[in-house]
């Protein structure tokens, strides 16, 4: 969470600006998230997927996908006067996981984005903030044709520590977005004010 003048903010110099990580498997939907919530033409760093790459890039259940981010997506939306998200997409596949602890700094929370039909791919990105204590939500992305299963099914295949989110969205979505944005916010909030009070108190 960075405080930051900018003319992006108006010059307030009590604008805040809010760091969020957009996480998870390959192919499961981070681009095309951050770019439906952006309120700017969001910056992508994809390319299109080489013969090479496919023999590294498991595109079981993607199999239309054609391009991969190779450093990050980034995208800005205002919430109110004063204070904004910062979104950054991570990249899915494990050889670019290095850039994670870079774009991790000074998040407050991050999305670990989920398609069930691959499941598992979402398991280093939830290990990994875990591991960090940063707090994340699990939106769990809606494709058409995957079978549906309800948030504590979810939650229980992943093992989540409890209180973690899990949320149905539509990464196309941008009102579905917000959603996954707010509640992250929400939980991101109450995680920093206990952990604040705590040590303190």
């Amino acid at each position: 969470m960075v405080s930051e003048n900018s003319d992006d903010m108006s010059g307030d110099p009590t604008a805040l600006a809010l760091k969020i990580l957009v996480a998870g498997g390959f192919g499961v939907g981070k681009t095309t998230l951050v770019g439906a919530v952006s309120e700017i033409r969001p910056l992508r760093t994809e390319e299109l997927l080489s013969e090479a790459g496919r023999s590294v890039d498991d595109t079981g259940g993607v199999g239309r996908k054609i391009t991969t981010t190779v450093a990050m997506d980034f995208g800005r939306i205002t919430i109110r006067s004063g204070l904004s998200l910062y979104l950054f997409g991570t990249p899915g596949q494990d050889r670019f996981w290095f850039l994670w602890d870079e774009l991790s700094t000074g998040a407050l929370g991050a999305v670990v984005l989920a398609d069930t039909r691959r499941l598992e791919d979402c398991f280093p990105a939830v290990d990994y903030f875990e591991h960090r204590r940063i707090p994340f939500v699990v939106a769990v992305n809606c494709f058409p044709g995957a079978r549906t299963y309800g948030t504590q099914d979810v939650s229980r295949a992943l093992d989540l520590d409890g209180g973690t989110p899990v949320v149905l969205c539509d990464a196309r979505d941008r009102d579905s977005g917000k959603e996954v944005l707010i509640r992250l916010v929400e939980y991101a909030g109450r995680v920093h004010t206990a952990r604040l009070l705590e040590s303190v108190g």
